[in-house]
C-alpha cells in the first residue's frame, strides 16, 4: 500500500482552501450588505422627493416620511437578513439570491399594509408604492453588478473552492471539462477519486484531464482533510450507495465540508424535482416538462407580444440595415431559407442577408474547412461574408427578421437553434428532442459561445433547455442577450 501511495501523484494546490473561501465570503457578504443599505437609502430619498416635491422640513406632514427615509435601509437590511440573503452558497450562481431580494421586498410592503390597516395609521401609499419597488429594482441591479464583478474574478482564477471529486473516470472528465468551460460556478477540482481497481496495479490511472488522481473511494474524507478542501462532488456510481454516502458525510460533517450528489439523471433541475420520502428513503420525484397546455399558451403570448413591440420599435433600424446591405453589394436585403421548427415542421426563416448571392452554391468547394464537428457548418473566415455581413453577424442583428417568424407562430424569443433540414436528417433519437419546442432567436447556446461551441454542446445546452424551460428562464436568457451579443464573441 505504501508503494501505491508513493506512486501517486499529489493534486495540485488550485482553487481556494477552506480558510480562504471564509474570508472572501465574508468580504462579499459585507459588500452586499453595503449594496443593500445604499440601495434602500436611494429608494427611500429619491420616494420621498417624487411624494413631496421640496417640502419644508418643518412641515408636520412630511417629517415622519424623512425619518422613515433613513430607517429604511436598516428595516431592508433586516428583512433581508430574514430571508437568508447573505448566505454564502448562494452566491454568484443560480437564481436565488434575487428571489429573496424580491421575496424581502414582497414581505416588506406586505407588512407595511398589514401594520398601517391594523394600527389605522394613513400612511402615504405614494411613497410606499415609490421607495419599495425603487429599493428593490436598485438592489437587484446592484447584486447582479456584484455578481459579475464575482464572475469576472472566478474566470481569472480567483476565489474559487477547491473541489475533491469522487466518481468512475468518464463521469469525472465530464465534470472537469464542464466547470473549466464555466467557471463563473467557482469550483475548481483539484483531485480526482476512483474506484479501487483503477487506483491500483501497473495500469492505475494517474490523472483524469490533467487532474491527479489521488485516492480511491475509501480514501475520499483524509484526502480532503490533506487538501483543505472545501467540497465534495460525489458523481453517480453503484459503489456509493446510500449507506456509504450517510458514512461519508459523517466524516466530512466535523469540518463543514460540503458534500453535493449528481444525480444518475442529468440535465432536469428546478421545480421538476422534489424530494419526497417514501418508506423511510428521499426519492428524487421527476415532473414531466410542460411542453403543452396554459404553460404554453402563455409563453406564446409572451413571444408575440414581445415581437409586436420589438418590430415596432426597430422599424426605423430594419429599415436602415436593409439599406446598407443594398448599397454593398447585388441581391436582395433579406435572406430566406428553410428550417425546421417543432414537431419537424419546416418553414421559412427570414434572415438579413449577410453573404454574397450565390453563396449556396458556393458551399460544397468550402466543406472541407468546416471549423465545426458533428453537422454544424461554420467557417470562422467564411470568404462569403459580406462586409456589411460581417459586422451584422457579430451583433447578431442580421436574425432581427426572425421576429416576423415569431408573430407567424413559427419561432419563439428563446428555444433551440434553427436547424436546416439536412442537419435533421442526420439526428438521432435523443437529438430530435430538441425539435418538441418551437426553435428560438436565442437561446442557452446563443448566451454560452455561440458559433465556439462544440456539436455535443450546443445539442447538450438545447436539450437543457426543453428539459428545463419557463418564462422565468426565457427571461433571464433574454437578459443575458445583450451581453452576449454587445461582447461579440462566437459570433461568425
Amino acid at each position: 500500500m505504501a508503494v501505491v501511495e508513493e506512486a501517486r501523484p499529489r493534486a495540485r494546490p488550485v482553487g481556494g482552501s477552506r480558510e480562504q473561501v471564509t474570508a472572501w465570503a465574508s468580504r462579499y457578504a459585507r459588500q452586499a450588505f453595503g449594496l443593500d443599505f445604499l440601495a434602500a437609502l436611494l429608494g427611500g430619498v429619491i420616494a420621498f422627493m417624487i411624494r413631496f416635491r421640496l417640502p419644508s422640513f418643518g412641515d408636520p406632514w412630511s417629517t415622519p416620511y424623512i425619518a422613515l427615509s433613513f430607517a429604511l435601509p436598516f428595516l431592508w437590511t433586516g428583512a433581508l437578513a430574514l430571508a437568508r440573503g447573505y448566505e454564502q452558497p448562494m452566491f454568484g450562481v443560480g437564481p436565488e439570491e434575487f428571489r429573496r431580494i424580491l421575496q424581502s421586498g414582497f414581505a416588506l410592503t406586505a407588512s407595511v399594509a398589514i401594520l398601517a390597516y391594523a394600527t389605522k395609521i394613513d400612511v402615504a401609499r405614494g411613497y410606499v408604492v415609490a421607495a419599495l419597488p425603487l429599493t428593490t429594482g436598485f438592489d437587484l441591479y446592484g447584486r447582479y453588478q456584484l455578481r459579475k464583478r464575482l464572475h469576472r474574478r472566478r474566470k481569472a482564477g480567483q476565489y474559487m473552492r477547491r473541489v475533491v471529486v469522487v466518481g468512475h473516470r468518464a463521469a469525472v472528465a465530464d465534470l472537469i471539462r464542464q466547470l473549466r468551460r464555466e467557471p463563473f460556478h467557482g469550483m475548481e477540482i483539484a483531485a480526482a477519486c476512483l474506484p479501487t481497481m483503477l487506483t491500483t496495479g501497473d495500469d492505475a490511472v494517474t490523472e483524469v484531464e490533467g487532474v491527479p488522481v489521488v485516492g480511491d473511494f475509501t480514501e475520499v474524507a483524509a484526502v480532503v482533510e490533506r487538501l483543505r478542501a472545501c467540497t465534495v462532488a460525489v458523481l453517480a456510481c453503484p459503489e456509493l450507495d446510500g449507506v456509504a454516502l450517510r458514512r461519508l458525510a459523517w466524516q466530512l460533517e466535523k469540518d463543514d465540508v460540503d458534500l453535493v450528489v449528481a444525480p444518475a439523471l442529468m440535465e432536469v433541475a428546478g421545480p421538476r424535482t422534489t424530494i419526497r420520502p417514501v418508506a423511510g428513503l428521499p426519492l428524487l420525484h421527476v415532473e414531466h416538462p410542460e411542453l403543452s397546455g396554459g404553460r404554453r399558451l402563455a409563453k406564446s403570448a409572451f413571444d408575440r407580444v414581445g415581437a409586436g413591440l420589438a418590430l415596432a420599435l426597430l422599424c426605423p433600424v430594419l429599415a436602415c440595415i436593409a439599406i446598407a446591405i443594398r448599397l454593398d453589394s447585388r441581391g436582395p436585403a433579406l435572406f430566406r431559407q428553410v428550417r425546421v421548427g417543432r414537431d419537424g415542421r419546416e418553414f421559412t426563416v427570414l434572415k438579413f442577408r449577410t453573404m454574397v448571392p450565390d453563396a449556396e452554391r458556393r458551399k460544397a468547394a468550402l466543406v472541407q474547412y468546416n471549423d465545426h464537428d458533428g453537422v454544424l457548418f461554420k467557417i470562422r473566415n467564411d470568404p462569403r461574408i459580406t462586409r456589411t455581413g460581417g459586422w451584422l453577424r457579430r451583433y447578431s442583428l442580421d436574425e432581427l427578421p426572425q421576429l416576423i417568424n415569431v408573430l407567424r407562430g413559427d419561432m419563439s424569443l428563446v428555444g433551440p437553434r434553427p436547424p436546416l433540414p439536412d442537419e435533421v436528417a442526420q439526428y438521432g433519437d435523443d437529438v430530435r428532442r430538441r425539435l418538441v419546442v418551437r426553435p428560438g432567436m436565442t437561446g442557452l447556446w446563443q448566451v454560452s459561445g455561440r458559433s465556439d461551441l462544440s456539436w455535443e454542446e450546443s445539442v447538450r445546452l438545447d436539450l437543457r433547455y426543453v428539459e428545463n424551460w419557463s418564462l422565468t428562464l426565457d427571461l433571464q436568457i433574454l437578459w443575458k442577450t445583450w451581453s452576449a451579443v454587445a461582447r461579440g464573441s462566437g459570433a461568425y
